[in-house]
């Protein structure tokens, strides 16, 4: 089976946002890939597992907003780029989020793909969920990058 190795370009649904972090690359990359401590920081996901090594093929559980994911980590490139998907509710989501040093901070992007018959059918509001979604997950990460106590 061969895994996509960028966002669905053609989905119905797509999410694009960015956000600089003053913070050191090394610590952004960690909190955002230790998966199992994402409900420590990130208020919108009550809980996340990761079964096997952040590599393409492993895959993570997590639930948030009531409902339960199964991801598979597609790509995996150490401080740069992680992507990851799966069909989860009759939505196939594509997820990729890259990190690009710029000075004392690093630049953070979010892109994701919604496809499948509940985009179809819903689109103007679950483009909406997914933007939510997505600012208030970078938000969340700037502030736990960003707090002194993490320096």
């Amino acid at each position: 089976m061969t895994h996509p190795t960028t966002i669905d370009e053609t989905a119905p649904v797509i999410a694009d946002h960015t956000i600089r972090i003053a913070a050191p690359l090394d610590r952004i990359w960690e909190l955002h890939t230790e998966i199992g401590s994402w409900p420590a920081w990130q208020p919108d996901i009550a809980e996340a597992r990761l079964d096997g090594p952040l590599a393409p093929g492993s895959t993570f559980h997590w639930t948030t907003a009531g409902l339960s994911i199964d991801s598979t980590l597609y790509a995996v490139e150490a401080r740069r780029r992680i992507l990851w998907g799966g069909p989860a509710h009759g939505i196939t989501g594509v997820h990729e989020w890259t990190f690009t040093e710029d000075g004392d901070g690093v630049v953070v992007r979010t892109r994701e793909s919604w496809s499948g018959a509940p985009v179809d059918a819903d689109r103007d509001n679950l483009a909406a969920a997914l933007d939510a979604s997505l600012s208030s997950w970078l938000n969340a990460l700037k502030r736990a990058a960003e707090c002194a106590d993490l320096a």
